[in-house]
């Protein structure tokens, strides 16, 4: 045993994994190796570091064996850096594959790995041993032509190795050509993948392309087939009498739709009076389900989109603008079929009691946010609105109901994450002229808690009744993770109470209790990032942001398909038509409709965030050299994040952090210089410059600037 220890290790192992059939005992090893008696106590230094490593394992009686070969089956997903992590099919941790480890897999590919160890107790490790199936079929990319081929450089990315594009294969793409293409060959660990070009979505500076090619990477269906739009024009007829019949008729009843400026289909109207000291609001929803049947094209195609796409220079919708602009769109004036959920609303904002029908509706007024805001803001003076002055009454009637039920869904514990969107204003050609933040007012908050009133009276109702039924489940987060945050905002005077169940309450409070501090939005989004994704359930699991025990998503028919669906099942209900059949069918699809529902809302969400993230780089990258005020949005490693009053997040690299060496605090989540004590923490208001942006990998850079060194700057205008 005169090897280095390495050596040593690797002699074991290959005994242990070639004829080692039984557990031994070191004497028993030692004899087998030959290995003499003075050498014994290397030996076994040799099997503990096997042991601690998950090669060998040892048993209570002192016998060490081979330890059985874990594999698990999962999606690979790759990282820019070259390593990556396979999720696996079962409830588990990701498993950490380094690069030299991946053995050739692709982004997303189903794959399965053999776990090799848990090194120092952290995350799981693996190699990749055998590639299932490929899931990315297309890639879009940037084309670029060399001699007798062409090469495409993936957007995403994950996707780790250009393409390579025989000649011929190009479909006549030039350099510069944001292009789709289809791979033939996936390549392996020295060969690059292989594709044609199969659809040629503009130059790269053409205006609109970007967008697309965001849209297209994600798989997101842009244009309808023709047998879809056809169905649109078969159905969308205008409503006739016929199609009233057995309908509850509303049309004398006073209602308005209330959206934003641009909006185009308007799924949803409103109505309110006051009957003695309660109130009856009416809340009616476009009736997409007498348009689009179960099984017809339009709903197959619905099924695959799931939501519609709202990015920032166009709408992909789910259903053809045929329906959602037109039939389905509740337009003032016209006649129009609806699922109405008519409440009486106690002054305590109770709901005492409810009706859901099928009716007719028309709507009197088309009203829009600012438009509303404005005249609650004049408390219904006449002002530039005058053609809202008869709905004034109704309108302040609203603002009074939705205070009251406002606040009782505070009493009860709801949590209100007032995060401020992003809006980004693009120019005729697609060039971002604005970013900015995007403030909801009490106009869009009434709108949104009479739909919360609805869609729980929805659920409850369809709960009791014990049907079949998708429901809008938002989980109680670990308890291990609120933990964590109750100990990092310790450090700021917080603490969230954990006992035997986490209670949304308790976060509630300490969102009151940073409310207005300089660290109120850092610990907003610690506090979101601590919770379950919401998702589409068939089992009603309750809303725990909502502090609500049953919730569903019934008011926007024409952009989710869940409320679609669930429709389905009202009508089915209210016209006593559900009957065993019915149920069994309803049984064995809603699973696979809440699977689909729930995956294409977090494809939506992540081409929405992307474009978005993509055009503030583009913003960003026309104000290099230029300063602003921010504050510190996340603390790590290699660097802060800051975010500037317009949303626009980037990093201030640890490299570029000059005068000192910072080391992370990981349990304080800051920054410290190990020279100068100085110290970068979240929450922290900074001075940044920004100094580089990049459209492609959506980033933007900063640097920190001192007051020292801006002070430097004012005494001489030309520079340093």
């Amino acid at each position: 045993m005169d090897q280095t220890f390495e050596k040593r290790k690797k002699v074991i192992l290959d005994f242990i994994s070639d004829g080692f059939y039984v557990p031994m005992k070191i004497k028993e090893i030692a004899t087998v190796l030959q290995i003499p008696r003075e050498q014994r106590e290397e030996l076994r230094m040799v099997l503990d570091a096997l042991v601690e490593e998950g090669s060998v394992s040892l048993s209570r009686r002192g016998k060490y064996s081979r330890q059985e070969e874990e594999r698990l089956r999962g999606i690979f997903r790759a990282n820019i850096r070259g390593f990556g992590f396979v999720t696996p099919e079962e409830e588990g941790e990701d498993v950490y594959i380094a690069e030299e480890n991946i053995g050739g897999a692709f982004q997303g590919d189903a794959v399965e790995c053999v776990i090799t160890g848990r090194p120092g107790g952290r995350r799981r490790e693996g190699r990749i041993v055998r590639i299932l199936s490929h899931s990315v079929v297309h890639v879009v990319g940037l084309y670029e032509k060399s001699r007798s081929f062409g090469f495409v450089r993936p957007d995403d990315q994950r996707v780790l190795r250009d393409i390579y594009v025989p000649e011929g294969k190009e479909m006549g793409a030039m350099t510069g050509h944001k292009v789709v293409v289809e791979l033939t060959s996936y390549g392996g660990e020295h060969t690059k993948p292989e594709g044609r070009v199969v659809e040629i979505l503009g130059h790269v500076n053409d205006p609109g392309t970007d967008i697309l090619s965001i849209v297209k990477d994600m798989g997101i269906p842009s244009e309808f087939p023709e047998k879809v739009l056809n169905q649109a024009v078969r159905v969308g007829k205008e409503v006739s009498e016929a199609d009233c019949a057995g309908r509850k008729d509303l049309r004398d009843w006073t209602m308005v739709t209330i959206d934003g400026e641009d909006a185009r289909d308007l799924d949803d109207a409103v109505s309110l009076t006051k009957e003695g000291e309660n109130y009856r609001l009416g809340v009616h929803i476009a009736d997409v389900a007498n348009y689009v049947q179960e099984g017809s094209a339009l709903d197959r195609e619905a099924f695959e989109r799931g939501t519609s796409v709202y990015l920032a220079d166009r709408v992909i919708p789910m259903l053809p603008h045929r329906l959602s602009n037109g039939i389905c769109s509740l337009n003032a004036g016209e006649d129009r079929l609806a699922l109405s959920c008519i409440m009486t609303v106690s002054p305590s904002g109770e709901i005492l009691s409810h009706e859901i029908a099928e009716t007719v509706i028309r709507v009197d007024k088309r009203m829009s946010y600012n438009g509303v805001a404005a005249v609650l803001a004049a408390h219904g003076e006449d002002g530039q609105y005058a053609d809202y002055r008869e709905y004034v009454p109704m309108l302040l009637l609203m603002k009074e109901l939705s205070d009251c039920v406002r606040e009782r869904r505070g009493r009860r514990g709801a949590i209100s994450f007032d995060f401020p969107e992003t809006k980004v204003c693009l120019d005729e050609k697609g060039r971002p002229t604005e970013i900015k933040p995007y403030e909801r007012n009490d106009a869009s908050k009434i709108i949104e808690d009479f739909m919360l009133m609805a869609n729980e009276t929805v659920a409850e109702e369809y709960f009791w009744r014990e049907i079949p039924f998708l429901y809008r489940s938002h989980e109680v987060p670990d308890r291990e993770k609120i933990r964590a945050l109750s100990a990092f905002i310790n450090n700021f005077g917080c603490h969230i109470h954990v006992q035997n169940e986490v209670r949304p309450g308790e976060i509630q409070r300490v969102l009151n209790q940073v409310a207005g501090t300089p660290e109120e939005a850092m610990i907003s989004r610690l506090a979101l990032r601590s919770m379950k994704q919401a998702r589409y359930t068939t089992e009603n699991q309750g809303h725990f942001g909502l502090a609500a025990r049953y919730y569903t998503h019934f008011t926007s028919p024409i952009r989710r398909y869940p409320d679609l669906q669930i429709h389905r099942i009202i009508k089915e209900n209210i016209r006593g038509r559900l009957n065993g059949d019915r149920i069994a069918h309803y049984e064995e699809i809603l699973p696979k409709a809440a699977a689909q529902s729930s995956d294409r809302e977090r494809r939506a969400e992540e081409a929405e965030r992307e474009v978005v993230k993509m055009k503030k780089a583009e913003y960003m990258r026309g104000r290099l050299g230029e300063e602003y005020e921010g504050v510190i949005s996340g603390v790590t490693k290699w660097g802060v994040y800051v975010e500037l009053p317009n949303t626009v997040e980037g990093l201030v690299h640890v490299s570029d952090m000059r005068g000192d060496h910072y080391e992370f605090s990981e349990q304080a989540y800051e920054l410290v210089g190990v020279h100068t004590g100085e110290t970068y923490r979240l929450g922290q208001t900074v001075r940044v410059r920004v100094t580089g942006a990049d459209k492609l990998q959506k980033t933007v850079d900063f640097e920190i600037v001192s007051e020292e060194r801006r002070g430097r700057q004012q005494d001489c205008p030309g520079g340093e």
